[in-house]
């Protein structure tokens, strides 16, 4: 069992990449950043000793403290929250303990946090899944452009924005794989769900419904998002909660079935 007031890397693994996980907030002093560039997913950096400008922007939220090893610099954080009003625990061990579970971690230098994406408009399976996959695992304060296919690099060059899913850029496909496998490597997380629903998003975004036959339902679903919603960005928005589902289905569901009636004889 937990301490009060924290939670174990077990638990926290179990609701990060959620849409009711908790704000995530690494006080690690900078030394230690440096000593481990790397981020539990989810989380972002933020100075320990400015707890009252940090509970200004959780109003309404619940928070998990990060430190080096979950003792004085998360306690004392999470403790000033709760001053506040907000509900805060602190990870049990700290960024040390996660990762000596084998959970995965985020490479700090393989994203600028708050940053800016930008790809190609009308999206349909891979632009979608990707900004979800960085808005729940990444960077939840990533913004995403869509715009013209052939002004992506030039937005991305005078935006200072990251582009994705287009030819000849870092995030991109890489032979049979699709922009969201890359992500899901560059970014660390090969979990065994991410990794299932990545093989889904592939076989729907390469036409290879051979690959997983969910394929087929997310390219119907994915097509008729694309024409309910003429605005990329409302689309992006109703495309979160498909892959919500799709990623809660590759971590818990995906050996379910269903018949009708039930229990009728295989």
């Amino acid at each position: 069992m937990p301490d009060f007031n924290t939670i174990t890397p077990a638990q926290l693994a179990r609701v990060v990449g959620t849409p009711d996980a908790p704000a995530l907030i690494d006080v690690r002093l900078p030394e230690d950043v440096v000593e481990d560039p790397h981020l539990v997913p989810g989380s972002r950096l933020y100075p320990f000793d400015r707890p009252e400008s940090l509970a200004a922007t959780l109003t309404g939220r619940r928070a998990v403290i990060l430190c080096q090893r979950g003792r004085k610099l998360s306690q004392g954080v999470a403790a000033h929250l709760r001053l506040k009003g907000i509900p805060a625990e602190v990870l049990e061990g700290g960024t040390i303990a996660w990762a000596e579970a084998g959970l995965p971690r985020v490479p700090l230098d393989s994203f600028s946090p708050g940053g800016l994406w930008v790809t190609r408009h009308r999206p349909k399976i891979d632009r979608i899944a990707c900004p979800w996959l960085i808005r729940r695992f990444v960077d939840p304060a990533a913004r995403f452009l869509y715009v013209a296919p052939a002004e992506v690099l030039g937005v991305a060059e005078r935006f200072a924005a990251t582009p994705f899913d287009v030819p000849d850029v870092r995030w991109s496909h890489r032979g049979e794989c699709c922009t969201f496998d890359t992500m899901v490597e560059e970014f660390g997380l090969s979990t065994p769900a991410l990794e299932r629903l990545a093989t889904v998003v592939r076989a729907a975004d390469n036409d290879r419904h051979d690959l997983a036959p969910q394929a087929a339902g997310l390219l119907a679903v994915s097509v008729g998002l694309s024409r309910l919603y003429r605005d990329d960005l409302e689309q992006l928005e109703a495309g979160m909660g498909l892959y919500d589902a799709l990623y809660r289905w590759a971590r818990d569901g995906f050996d379910e079935g269903h018949d009708w009636p039930a229990g009728r004889p295989a």
